[in-house]
């Protein structure tokens, strides 16, 4: 007889944060990407401003390899960092279509919704542990590929559809793959000091996460022009 699934960790979080992670993976922005009518001005602005988003998580990567012990741990914040890299260059593709060069890219003011997230991440490494930071990482690192394999049937007779390249990107094999090991990561990582105490605090911290994704989209809704 075959055994039962294991419930991974980012299943057990997902779980508890249930109302906050359908907000943030169901957000109306991400909706109307899917379906091809976000406005492309709300879309610029998310962006641009996800690129300012990347070099912050760029920084946190670096930093779960300062807090990390081992070999393993470092080579598995260093891969994360890697994708990171590599998905700033969808960013700046896009953007340099439109007339925006890299330099005036990086000197963009980053707005409310951008800050909260991105330090929280960094402040929830700075207090916390490895895996504290990982599981504030885990609602982007993971969410997105979640987002981009739930929209990729979409793009399916569109050859033309307006996000194309965006939904690809992250439905594709390369950020998938790195979402699995981000996956894994959290579970070698709560395999050494996870007990049911330490899980509440970690959902709490995967919450307030997922609920910054949110006003992230929120973010470039609100800011359209009237």
């Amino acid at each position: 007889m075959n055994a039962a699934p294991t419930t991974t960790l980012f299943e057990r979080l997902t779980a508890a944060a249930r109302t906050e992670w359908e907000g943030y993976t169901h957000h109306s922005f991400v909706e109307q990407l899917g379906e091809g009518t976000l406005p492309l001005a709300a879309f610029q602005d998310y962006l641009v401003q996800d690129y300012l988003f990347l070099i912050q998580f760029a920084r946190a990567n670096a930093l779960a390899a300062y807090k990390s012990r081992s070999l393993a741990d470092i080579q598995g914040s260093a891969d994360a960092l890697g994708a990171i890299l590599t998905e700033t260059e969808l960013h700046v593709r896009l953007t340099e279509g439109w007339g925006i060069d890299r330099a005036t890219l990086e000197a963009a003011p980053e707005k409310q919704a951008t800050v909260a997230y991105t330090r929280y991440v960094l402040d929830a490494g700075l207090s916390g542990d490895l895996l504290d930071l990982n599981v504030a990482l885990a609602p982007c690192t993971i969410g997105y590929a979640e987002i981009g394999a739930r929209l990729a049937p979409q793009l399916e007779g569109r050859p033309d559809h307006p996000y194309r390249d965006w939904i690809a990107e992250y439905a594709g094999d390369g950020f998938q793959q790195a979402a699995r090991r981000a996956t894994e990561r959290l579970d070698l990582l709560g395999a050494r000091s996870l007990t049911e105490q330490r899980f509440d605090e970690l959902a709490t911290v995967f919450r307030t996460a997922s609920r910054l994704e949110e006003a992230f989209w929120q973010q470039a809704l609100d800011d359209l022009p009237s």
